[in-house]
């Protein structure tokens, strides 16, 4: 069994601050109309989507999206 003394240690919350660019603004804004979540939340969850998709992309898999038509179409994070 692990030692729990040798896990990394992460911080329960962390504060930044951040300029976010106008398209990024609106689309929070938007989310936050929409969803009824907060502007923080919606970060949040922005941050770890990218991270998961982001790992699964180091990794060799391929993210596809499939239209209402049915046909998928591969998308790309630049």
């Amino acid at each position: 069994m692990p030692d729990p003394a040798n896990r990394p240690r992460h911080p329960a919350s962390e504060r930044y601050s951040v300029t976010l660019v106008p398209p990024a603004v609106q689309a929070i804004a938007e989310l936050a109309e929409s969803t009824g979540l907060s502007k923080a939340d919606i970060i949040n969850r922005a941050v770890q989507i990218y991270a998961f998709l982001y790992g699964q992309t180091r990794d060799g898999a391929d993210l596809l999206l499939r239209g209402p038509d049915g046909a998928p179409e591969k998308l790309h994070i630049v």
